[in-house]
């Protein structure tokens, strides 16, 4: 007689995955707004919207994922921060209109599903939504053999917000005297490890478990620091204060981020040595002998999300950020741009 094949002859264990969704149902649930009506394990969930104190709610939404920093999970079998990264990735995108952050959704495909590793994905992911005021209603996991290497896996992120029409935030209201404010970043957040791994692990030959001097702790710890999560201090600041613009500095660094939110004749003339420059930016550029040109586009050096604000309100602004343990600077204004000039220009 033939034999009779299995989905999981062919490498996919349903069981393992329904008993992992149970599990994961207790963690999502820490994450959970009021407006959640269902359980994770739906086909879909459900998110009542509640609109009363918006006058014409907009909906906006972002999705993203976290880069090559995987591989560094996928190296230390470090799962329970890459998820914090990922909220943060999509949050931080819609908090630059002006956005709250209602609810989310993540993907995560493997070859093997490792509970262990999914649970830990998935407990990060639950602590970025409760620190970003989120709620995580739902998502995937697919199990797919020979399509990924054992051990590995991709993470994606969805997120859904909402702001009311006449407070978005989208850059047009920046005028010439406007002041920027830049907002520290943790670290290297989620941009620029495919160069940060061809410089630490192919040029240095430097092992993760290694203390590095000018970091100050294990390449490990610095390499996982996870992106910062910044919507309820600067909802707070929306809240208190005029912004004109927001811009999250993520791939292209502030080069590149910070034009994309200028009204046509304006330009942001940032102040080099401003604000501190973190460490791995530093060890970066000097190990990897980068250019300055090269480190403006492809890191933020030390600012995770940049502000554009009226300029007799931006040091009070700082002060409101520094009280809630934003360490924050005045890094330029905007000036009327000249012809022949990019829209940003470093000095």
């Amino acid at each position: 007689m033939k034999k009779s094949f299995t989905y999981k002859d062919a490498g996919v264990n349903i069981d393992t995955t329904t008993t992992l969704v149970e599990r994961i149902k207790s963690i999502a649930k820490t994450s959970f707004r009021s407006e959640v009506l269902t359980d994770i394990g739906g086909f879909a969930g459900l998110f009542s919207l509640n609109i009363g104190k918006y006058k014409k709610p907009i909906l906006t939404a972002s999705t993203d994922g976290v880069g090559t920093k995987l591989k560094i999970a996928f190296m230390t079998n470090i799962h329970d921060t890459i998820g914090i990264d990922l909220v943060a990735m999509c949050v931080n995108d819609i908090l630059v209109q002006g956005a709250e952050p209602l609810f989310l959704l993540d993907y995560l495909s493997t070859s093997k599903v490792e509970p262990k590793t999914v649970e830990a994905v998935i407990s990060g992911i639950s602590r970025g939504c409760q620190d970003a005021g989120c709620a995580l209603i739902g998502g995937e996991i697919a199990e797919m053999p020979s399509f990924y290497k054992e051990g590995e896996y991709d993470l994606a992120g969805f997120v859904v917000g909402m702001v009311d029409q006449d407070k978005i935030i989208d850059g047009s209201e920046i005028k010439i005297g406007d002041k920027v404010v830049g907002i520290a970043s943790s670290g290297l957040h989620s941009n620029g490890y495919s160069l940060v791994r061809k410089i630490v692990f192919e040029q240095l030959n430097l092992d993760l478990d290694e203390t590095v001097g000018e970091l100050g702790r294990k390449l490990t710890e610095e390499l996982l620091e996870p992106t910062k999560i910044y919507v309820k201090s600067v909802l707070n600041i929306i809240a208190e204060f005029h912004v004109h613009g927001i811009a999250h500095i993520t791939g292209g660094g502030m080069l590149e981020n910070i034009p994309r939110i200028l009204p046509a004749n304006c330009q942001a003339l940032i102040h080099k040595g401003s604000w501190k420059i973190l460490p791995i930016f530093t060890f970066i550029q000097d190990r990897g002998n980068i250019s300055e040109a090269e480190m403006l586009r492809t890191f933020n050096n030390g600012i995770g999300m940049v502000l554009v604000v009226p300029h007799e309100e931006a040091e009070d602004i700082i002060s409101k950020l520094q009280s809630m343990h934003l360490q924050s600077y005045t890094i330029g204004e905007i000036v009327k741009q000249k012809e022949g000039e990019k829209a940003i220009k470093f000095i």
